[in-house]
C-alpha cells in the first residue's frame, strides 16, 4: 500500500494558488482511478482505491501547509506503512514552471509542508515529486507569490505539469522510483 499526499492549503480561497498543486496532483489521479477523496480522517480528506493494481490513500492534509506532517505521519502510523510506502507531491519554487522533479532523502529547500513531515517523521527518506511554479519576480516576495492564484499565463504550463506529476506517482508505483528519475528529468518529458 501507498500513502500518496499532496500539499496544500485547506479551503476554498486557496483552492487555485501555486501552493495547492500537491491537491491539484491528487485530484487528477482520484479523477484518473475513480477514488473519491472524500473522507475526513486524521486531519486529511483520503480515498483508498488502486493505481497500477497497487492499493494506494490518497490524502489531502486539511491543516494548513506548516502542519502537513501531522496528517502525513498520523496516517502513516494508523495504517502500519514506513516510509517506503509515502510518496509527497508538492510545489517548487526552485524548478521552472510547468517542468516536475521526482526525488528522494533531501531536504525541505525552504518548504514548509516538507519541513513539517520531516520533523513528525524524524528524517528525510520519502519520495517527493516536486511540481515546478517558477521564481517570482525580484520585487515579490516568495510566500506571497505561492499564496497567489496561478497566473494566466502560466495556467497550461501548470495544467501539464499537474498532469505529469500524476504520470510520476503512476509511474514510481508501476516501475519504481528509478525508472520515474529517468522519465521525469529528462527535457523530453517536461
Amino acid at each position: 500500500m501507498k500513502l500518496i499526499a499532496g500539499l496544500g492549503n485547506p479551503g476554498r480561497s486557496y483552492s487555485r494558488h501555486r501552493h495547492n498543486v500537491g491537491f491539484m496532483v491528487v485530484d487528477a489521479l482520484a479523477a484518473r482511478h475513480d477514488i473519491g477523496v472524500e473522507k475526513q480522517s486524521f486531519g486529511a480528506l483520503i480515498g483508498n482505491g488502486a493505481v497500477a493494481k497497487e492499493s494506494v490513500i490518497l490524502a489531502k492534509p486539511q491543516k494548513y501547509m506548516n502542519l502537513s506532517g501531522e496528517s502525513v505521519a498520523t496516517l502513516l502510523r494508523y495504517y502500519k506503512l514506513d516510509a517506503d510506502s509515502l510518496i509527497v507531491v508538492h510545489d517548487d519554487l526552485d524548478i521552472e514552471c510547468g517542468r516536475i522533479k521526482v526525488m528522494r532523502s533531501a531536504g525541505s529547500g525552504g518548504h514548509n509542508g516538507i519541513s513539517s513531515i520531516i520533523d513528525e517523521l524524524g528524517h528525510k527518506d520519502f519520495i517527493r515529486v516536486r511540481v515546478g511554479v517558477g521564481r517570482p519576480p525580484e520585487y515579490v516576495d516568495g510566500a506571497d507569490y505561492v499564496l497567489a492564484p496561478i497566473a494566466k499565463d502560466q495556467k497550461e504550463a501548470m495544467e501539464r505539469a499537474i498532469g505529469l506529476a500524476a504520470d510520476a506517482v503512476e509511474t514510481i508505483i508501476e516501475k519504481g522510483l528509478t525508472e520515474a528519475q529517468q522519465k521525469y528529468h529528462t527535457n523530453d518529458a517536461n
